[in-house]
């Protein structure tokens, strides 16, 4: 499934996973004492995954709030406590919201430092200020007005000087630890390549992790610092790939062919792919590369939408999550006790599971199986009277209560309450892995994994043993991505109870 932009460059969002990952490294920024050299110009001193990345326009937009609400609460504060002018209180709030905005006080610039960033602010608190005070000098006595702006200033600097070096420091900090800005590779050493590292070094609005080239014979050791770290295959299974937010493709213009062929290998990845020609209109070209290379901070990645959508989301995890761990910590401790005396070993179990974006995540549930007979790669999927199962254990999978520990998954962010299910890493459907079996089956892990899913409460719960069951649970995963909402969501989780509760024959 892609989806085409011509925006001066193309854009494929591709919603296809490859289906083996190395296991990605916890030092996966560090360097590689063997190759020193390897890590580029261009490469954090740490890696966050994907599903961990904050977008620069939520970023712009919580900045823009914060001010709104800070402000605001100035006016009330000196208008109850002051006596101000009511009127010129809420004029300079609102005024100096919007010459905050038109100061781009939002951009957070990578060389802008605090002072430069502090003095943006100030400049746009003065003109505020100022224009409020001519816009109501007409119709409002000159002593009430001067008494207002003796008081509404140092306020009004005070809640700005906090709030503008607070999120300037946490802009800085998220840049370091790789949260902010965004990571890209780049297929094929061409020229337009070359321009786009220039443009990246420059302007420092992006990261490049390195570059991918299938001409083994031509292809350099590095471009401008950048190494090529080998052809399109080594791409496909590079343990980079959870941290990678989009891959540019930059081949020659006419090589039609090459082109259908890179993005018809790379479409089983989860990362959304760009389109960079070499030896395109110049015009073209350096327009696509800003918009690559050199993004703003309220710009950085994607439509406001999906923005929108992902926040809403996430609240919606961290909201009812929170309440259901709350309402359910009697009941898991109930369930710890009662696994400890019925078989010995640990009350809980993890398994390593894919998760956004092809990250390998630890997902923990209650254990069910006798420790011995335990299977973290799911190897064995579980059948009718399993003999590993204990006798809470049939209980606790029967009922779904085993899965009540991944709450602490989704209060980490690394699930969703409502997602597809996740799968643990080389889990295989008879002898075959199941990922194998489904070209789309990575369509799934273009959203965060979650405790359960439109595929669950339309019975495709439990083993998938079957081809036909996973091409069935695939489909579903996928409908539901395609049709993902807050109120979706909503309806999922009210359904999830009645039909666990109703259905008695899934083998779970």
């Amino acid at each position: 499934m892609l989806q085409l932009h011509f925006l001066g460059c193309v854009r494929i969002r591709s919603m296809t996973s490859t289906a083996i990952l190395e296991r990605p490294s916890k030092a996966a920024g560090s360097a590689d004492p063997a190759h020193p050299d390897r890590r580029g110009p261009l490469r954090p001193a740490q890696l966050a995954p994907t599903r961990a990345r904050l977008p620069g326009r939520v970023v712009a937009w919580l900045a823009q709030l914060s001010d709104m609400g800070g402000l605001l609460a100035a006016a009330l504060l000196l208008n109850r406590a002051a006596g101000v002018s009511a009127a010129f209180a809420a004029a300079a709030a609102l005024a100096t919201l919007l010459a905050l905005s038109l100061m781009n006080a939002y951009g957070f610039g990578r060389r802008e430092g605090p002072k430069l960033h502090l003095a943006r602010a100030g400049i746009a608190l003065a003109l505020g200020t100022g224009g409020a005070f001519l816009a109501l000098a007409p119709v409002t006595p000159l002593a009430a007005l001067t008494a207002g702006l003796q008081a509404w200033i140092p306020v009004a600097g005070t809640v700005l000087l906090t709030t503008h070096l607070g999120w300037w420091c946490g802009v800085q900090t998220w840049r370091r630890n790789g949260r902010l800005t965004p990571n890209i590779v780049v297929v094929g050493a061409t020229g337009a390549a070359e321009r786009l590292i220039a443009a990246a070094l420059k302007s420092r609005e992006v990261n490049i992790l390195g570059v991918f080239d299938d001409r083994a014979a031509r292809r350099p050791k590095d471009l401008r610092g950048v190494p090529v770290l080998g052809g399109s295959e080594a791409l496909l299974g590079h343990r980079v790939l959870p941290y990678v937010d989009r891959i540019v493709i930059t081949v020659p213009a006419k090589a039609g062919d090459r082109i259908r062929q890179l993005v018809e290998r790379l479409r089983v990845l989860p990362n959304e792919i760009v389109l960079l020609l070499d030896g395109a209109d110049p015009a073209a070209e350096a327009e696509a590369i800003d918009r690559i290379a050199d993004v703003p901070l309220a710009r950085i990645s994607g439509p406001p939408s999906d923005h929108g959508k992902a926040l809403a989301k996430r609240a919606q995890d961290l909201a009812v999550g929170a309440l259901a761990l709350l309402l359910a910590a009697p009941v898991m401790a109930a369930i710890a006790v009662a696994i400890r005396l019925d078989s010995p070993g640990p009350a809980l179990f993890r398994q390593r599971r894919h998760g956004f974006n092809n990250e390998e995540i630890v997902v923990w549930k209650f254990r069910s199986m006798r420790v011995e007979a335990a299977d973290a790669t799911a190897s064995r999927q579980i059948t009718a009277d399993d003999d590993r199962v204990t006798r809470v254990g049939r209980f606790i999978r029967r009922t779904s209560l085993d899965e009540l520990p991944q709450i602490l998954n989704v209060l980490k962010g690394e699930m969703s309450l409502v997602g597809p299910r996740p799968h643990a890493v080389g889990m295989k459907t008879g002898d075959v892995e199941s990922a194998r079996l489904v070209a789309e089956y990575a369509h799934r892990h273009r959203m965060k994994p979650g405790m359960t899913g439109w595929a669950a409460i339309n019975g495709s719960r439990g083993p998938v043993d079957t081809p036909e069951l996973v091409r069935r649970r695939v489909a579903l995963d996928v409908e539901y991505i395609e049709r993902q909402s807050f109120w979706f969501d909503l309806y999922i989780m009210a359904m999830t109870i009645p039909c666990l509760l109703g259905d008695s024959e899934a083998v779970r």
